[in-house]
């Protein structure tokens, strides 16, 4: 994936990058499925806007799964002079 811009990364992007694209995608993974299950867990029992509270957790979970992948597969900004 190549960009067209000479935009430049900040250093706290890096920095998130350097910590983030240590954790296996697969922790995200793990991590949405069990905000589903206490979710259906809280719905049971009868806790109702916890459970959708908890629940709508799962897909920014998933997205930070993307987000790590795309980081660990393309590495930081191409234009970036080490």
């Amino acid at each position: 994936m190549e960009t067209t811009n000479n935009s430049q990364e900040g250093q706290m992007t890096k920095e998130i990058e350097h910590y983030t694209s240590k954790l296996p995608s697969d922790a995200y993974l793990g991590a949405a499925i069990a905000a589903m299950g206490v979710s259906l867990a809280l719905k049971c029992c009868g806790k109702k806007h916890l459970a959708l509270f908890i629940g709508q957790w799962a897909a920014p979970f998933l997205l930070f799964g993307v987000y790590n992948k795309i980081v660990k597969t393309q590495g930081h900004d191409q234009y970036d002079q080490p």
